[in-house]
């Protein structure tokens, strides 16, 4: 059973992007690029002329994950820098979430929404069947390496189900501390897409090569259990 892995790539090696790119694209399906304002959350992190660059030398979508209070100010920008899809923050777009969601497909892009731990599906229910991609955050987004919030699990689990009964179509991809201790349980629930940060992926060998075949080995043995 081969896993769709999508790299996030705020945690990789700015030395050697051209290098870990390369090599990332035998190994990964999609590529996950958070637009950080420092605003929203309180950092800051990739950008439109950065996905430009990376244009050049990716081969899979990239998923735009907009942690942005605006992000109808991010979405033509990112469409035109080679998203794929645009995945902003539920709770920035509540107002205006159809004019948003609209603004997203008029562009040629496909239709993500992420939903922070705190935030519960209801929050979202009136358009879910126009997502294409559910992001569901399994850590409070904005920095790396926070540890697994738990109470998600029932999170994914309502999501699959509520896919399931309404013959909706989204794929459910979970962001925040995916890796060997938790792929297992995220799997079990009904996760489609697991975004490898720095414990997933970027972290297990200096050699990016080595960490991507480390990340599949790590998948595939808790899935033997």
């Amino acid at each position: 059973m081969k896993p769709t892995f999508s790299a996030s790539l705020m945690c990789m090696d700015f030395l050697h992007v051209k290098n870990e790119l390369e090599v990332l694209n035998n190994f990964v399906d999609y590529y996950h690029i958070d637009i950080i304002d420092g605003h929203y959350s309180k950092n800051l992190s990739l950008s439109p002329d950065l996905m430009k660059a990376f244009r050049k030398v990716v081969n899979k979508p990239m998923d735009v994950h907009l942690a942005t209070t605006n992000p109808e100010d991010w979405i033509e920008v990112c469409a035109n820098a080679g998203a794929t899809y645009i995945s902003p923050q539920a709770e920035t777009i509540n107002h205006h979430a159809f004019r948003v969601l609209n603004m997203i497909k008029s562009v040629g892009c496909k239709i993500g929404i992420v939903l922070n731990p705190a935030t519960p599906l209801s929050y979202i229910e009136s358009y879910l069947g126009r997502v294409e991609l559910l992001t569901i955050m399994t850590v409070d987004p904005g920095f790396p390496g926070q540890p697994f919030i738990d109470e998600m699990i029932e999170k994914i689990k309502e999501a699959a189900k509520l896919r399931e009964e309404n013959g909706f179509s989204f794929k459910i991809q979970v962001d925040g501390a995916v890796n060997k201790k938790t792929f297992k349980k995220l799997k079990d629930a009904g996760a489609d897409v697991y975004v490898l940060g720095s414990s997933g992926l970027f972290n297990l060998n200096e050699d990016i090569n080595l960490a991507c075949n480390k990340a599949y080995e790590n998948f595939a043995e808790v899935m033997k259990v």
